[in-house]
């Protein structure tokens, strides 16, 4: 997304291996993107995908190339000590200028740039996904970001093409804040015996009109990564009835039913 507005960027991963993984995946993203965009002119969609790929370089050395940098941002694993840890060794080899920026959905901010030097020139920039089609990015701004750095974050996203929301750093932020416990009340309603998981995704469609159903969604995002996010708040909260585990979720994630990546959470794929 940032490659096709313009940017120059450099995708960094632990091997060669996955980064020629991920350039293909971009690839096949961006041709993905073209034939909506420019269904009627293939040449100006080819050119549009080359145009996109020039601007990006890939490496396995995140130290040796952020001295040119801008803008980091971070979406590596989601764990607290693996991130500081990154962050600390960029945070010697970045120049003075260059904003971090972490992508982590359900970890607080203010923590990771605790890791650096930089806590004026750090903040949270969440993009949902899938990244190309989804508008929205929360800029999250901790109690040491600085005014010019969030607005640098806010001005960042409108360049490639997204509505930003602002939200200081607590636990989920906005969408998730309001999403999670909500996914978490529809297990609560079905461990009941209240409703057929079924019918509680029809009603949330057709009653609400959301494209996806708690238990779709739940399968979707992964029940590994919901229980992880659940856990973490409710050790931060432990009295929040919202952020209480659910034995059903529990049960399913020891199974390694784990959604739509493993063929089977809450329904089963094929």
């Amino acid at each position: 997304v940032a490659a096709a507005s313009g940017h120059t960027v450099v995708l960094v991963d632990q091997s060669d291996e996955i980064l020629k993984k991920s350039a293909k995946g971009i690839e096949e993203s961006l041709k993905r993107v073209t034939k909506k965009k420019f269904a009627d002119k293939p040449e100006a969609g080819a050119e549009f995908i080359e145009k996109t790929l020039k601007n990006i370089t890939t490496s396995t050395d995140a130290a040796a190339v952020v001295h040119s940098t801008d803008l980091v941002i971070e979406a590596i694993v989601e764990n607290m000590e693996v991130k500081k840890e990154l962050f600390k060794t960029l945070d010697k080899f970045a120049p003075e200028h260059t904003i971090f920026a972490s992508n982590t959905s359900s970890l607080q901010i203010t923590n990771m740039a605790n890791s650096t030097t930089r806590q004026d020139r750090f903040g949270g920039l969440h993009f949902f996904n899938p990244v190309p089609m989804m508008k929205l990015v929360e800029v999250i701004r901790t109690p040491m970001t600085s005014q010019k750095t969030f607005e640098s974050l806010m001005d960042f996203s409108k360049a490639v093409g997204k509505s930003p929301v602002s939200c200081k750093d607590t636990p989920g932020f906005i969408v998730n804040r309001l999403l999670v416990p909500y996914m978490m009340e529809a297990v609560r309603l079905f461990e009941r015996g209240d409703a057929s998981k079924e019918d509680i995704d029809v009603a949330m469609k057709l009653g609400a009109g959301y494209p996806m159903g708690p238990f779709e969604l739940l399968d979707y995002v992964g029940l590994d990564t919901s229980k992880y996010i659940i856990d973490g708040w409710h050790s931060l909260e432990p009295n929040n009835p919202l952020f209480a585990p659910s034995p059903l979720l529990n049960k399913l994630v020891a199974e390694k039913k784990l959604g739509k990546k493993t063929g089977e959470g809450f329904y089963k794929y094929k």
